[in-house]
């Protein structure tokens, strides 16, 4: 890395008032991007979104996250396990998709594995010399369930997972997560930098320009961000109503979460686990949204919305929830238009850094010294010319 980007970087390190944005080749540089996926997506605790996409034993949902197939399954005790989608054979990939299953066979020589990873039979290998098949079993990575989302590591779990979120569910403790049912999911493509993605949604600034006409007048000025112990941040707003319809939508409000009460159940807190999980918690609902880097100018988007098992059990709730997912599409169509103009500004030469609104970009700015930080130690403990 040039050692002016290294200087730019040190800018973004630091507190909210006098901070500045990422330098503009974080979000063009495919360099940059490499960087990234080694020294942050392989490197660390990731968000894999709400863990209910595998809520039985033996469901399972396979996955790419930076460049790495991966197996996210329960096995048959209950236990969240995360694997290397790669046969210890040839390294065909094993599942593909979303299922159930009683065991995992490779199609192409029919190896196969029971759900904690161990090889269960290999056809015709008893002849190979020394063949051990305890030796043989899938790579597994670390991961965690808290308060319903995943999370898991790549780099052997050289961090625990509670220090790397620190104060995250005591934050979030008004709100039952854990008991969160996903109604929908959705998955596409955006022509933008995952992390400006990750900005756009986290930040109150936007709201009056982009969301005009739909949502931007729900948001009241937001609280000060919160000062947290845990590589996330956090920010607390009251609404008119709910977060999570449309202004003009908002006599068809579901009920509030079973528990919320006092200021809680008058707003939303915004949250985004650092790096690139982010999700908002409403009166009545919470959306989330996962980011992986495609390319420097693309990135894969995942979107789940949550709701109470209370509220899901409703007579009416099909039809109710329909105005919510009008809500988030809505949204998000506004906040797409707006980031590709965005991508295309970042990617001239004379772009630069600027300077945070520190009110309404309290959790951008605690990312970018999040970003500038990790940058930094992972440059030291690996070694690399970041």
């Amino acid at each position: 890395m040039p050692a002016e980007l290294i200087d730019q970087l040190a800018a973004s390190d630091a507190e909210p008032m006098l901070a500045v944005s990422l330098p503009p080749a974080c979000y063009r540089d495919p360099d940059v991007q490499e960087d990234e996926v080694v020294g942050i997506f392989r490197n660390g605790w990731i968000g894999l979104g709400r863990s209910d996409i595998v809520a039985e034993p033996g469901s399972y949902a396979a996955m790419e996250i930076a460049a790495v197939p991966l197996i996210l399954l329960r096995d048959q005790a209950g236990k969240l396990r995360c694997f290397a989608n790669s046969c210890r054979h040839r390294g065909a990939l094993l599942l593909q998709g979303q299922g159930s299953t009683r065991g995992i066979k490779c199609p192409f020589h029919g190896w196969n594995y029971r759900l904690d990873g161990t090889l269960a039979g290999a056809p015709r290998m008893e002849t190979s010399p020394c063949f051990d098949k305890s030796g043989n079993g899938l790579v597994e990575f670390a991961c965690g369930e808290r308060a319903g989302f995943v999370f898991m590591s790549m780099d052997g779990s050289r961090n625990d997972l509670d220090d790397h979120l620190g104060e995250f569910e005591a934050l979030h403790q008004p709100w039952p997560l854990a008991s969160l049912i996903t109604t929908r999911r959705r998955q596409l493509e955006v022509k933008c930098n995952w992390k400006i993605f990750l900005d756009v949604f986290n930040e109150y600034y936007h709201l009056t320009y982009v969301h005009a006409d739909t949502l931007g007048g729900l948001y009241q000025e937001p609280d000060a961000g919160d000062l947290v112990e845990g590589a996330f941040a956090s920010q607390f707003g009251e609404t008119h109503g709910t977060g999570g319809l449309l202004e003009n939508q908002q006599d068809h409000a579901l009920p509030l979460m079973p528990g919320l009460e006092g200021r809680p159940a008058r707003g939303t807190r915004y949250t985004w686990v650092f790096p690139n999980m982010t999700f908002a918690a409403s009166t009545d609902a919470v959306w989330v949204y996962e980011a992986y880097p495609v390319a420097p100018d693309r990135c894969m988007v995942r979107q789940s919305i949550c709701f109470p098992p209370e509220t899901v059990a409703l007579p009416d709730f099909e039809q109710q929830a329909r105005r919510y997912y009008e809500r988030f599409d809505a949204a998000l169509d506004e906040d797409i238009e707006a980031l590709e103009a965005q991508q295309k500004g970042l990617s001239s030469p004379y772009a630069r850094q600027g300077r945070f609104q520190p009110h309404l970009e309290a959790n951008v700015a605690a990312f970018a010294r999040w970003y500038a930080r990790h940058t930094a130690a992972f440059s030291l403990r690996s070694g690399r010319d970041l």
